[in-house]
């Protein structure tokens, strides 16, 4: 290639230096608006004339208060309101034979009971046959089930599992953590026999019962394996033992 064919040729410096003087002199010199130009616009442009204004007036004015109440309003659909989850119905029957027992477990909690009382310490987050077969054993026994608080802090949620354990059984349940801090029962599940005619004292907690008149024990084995060895590890306590075995051995 030849140094000669670098250079732009003569026609292509002649059609860049049009191009320059052509955008120089619209700079210079614009195109200018005649008559018959605005006249075209103000044709193509639309008319909004006093009348226009009223009609739009009209058909968007502010409804009045008489307008308002006759205006007819649709009832609301029911149907489309959001829907609860599904939680499995509370039997309010067994909810109130839970309630007609509570005074008398709160009795024996407290040590007030003319009998011996048996209370049974545990958790709903215990295995589930555990807590059955714990429940079945106390509702024979006539012995109190005490949980420390409610599950994942509902009443409902509570309510619910306590009823889906028990079903039809007879059995006194109750929430009572200081019942835990009386007996200081620290581990579930927990077996505390109290003595005939208990009174509770005053201690750092609030109300504690005396050393001597209650018995406890704790470990996972079932209420007749507690009350056999209660009675073994403590002759004293045997009466008392030995009335809630009979009743669970029928």
């Amino acid at each position: 290639m030849w140094a000669s064919d670098l250079r732009p040729s003569a026609w292509a410096l002649g059609l860049t230096a049009a191009l320059v003087a052509s955008a120089q002199a619209l700079a210079q010199n614009p195109p200018a608006i005649t008559d018959a130009d605005i006249e075209r616009v103000r044709r193509e442009m639309p008319t909004v004339t006093d009348q226009d204004i009223d009609a739009a007036r009209r058909k968007y004015a502010t409804p009045s208060d008489a307008e308002l109440r006759y205006a007819p309003v649709p009832p609301p659909n029911v149907e489309a309101l959001p829907q609860p989850l599904s939680r499995p119905p509370i039997d309010l029957e067994a909810l109130a034979r839970g309630y007609a027992l509570r005074a008398e477990a709160m009795t024996q909690s407290q040590g007030l009971a003319t009998g011996p009382g048996l209370l049974v310490f545990v958790s709903l987050s215990m295995p589930r046959p555990t807590l059955q077969s714990l429940i079945d054993q106390a509702a024979r026994a006539k012995a109190s089930i005490v949980l420390r608080g409610f599950a994942n802090g509902s009443l409902r949620d509570t309510v619910a599992q306590v009823q889906g354990l028990i079903g039809s059984r007879q059995v006194a349940v109750q929430i009572d953590p200081q019942a835990f801090d009386r007996y200081a029962v620290t581990r579930v599940p927990s077996f505390v026999l109290v003595r005939d005619g208990t009174r509770p004292v005053a201690c750092a907690s609030g109300s504690c019962a005396p050393a001597d008149s209650f018995l406890r024990t704790s470990g996972d084995v079932s209420l007749d394996y507690a009350l056999e060895h209660m009675r073994r590890s403590a002759p004293g306590f045997g009466p008392p033992a030995d009335t809630f075995l009979k009743r669970i051995k029928g």
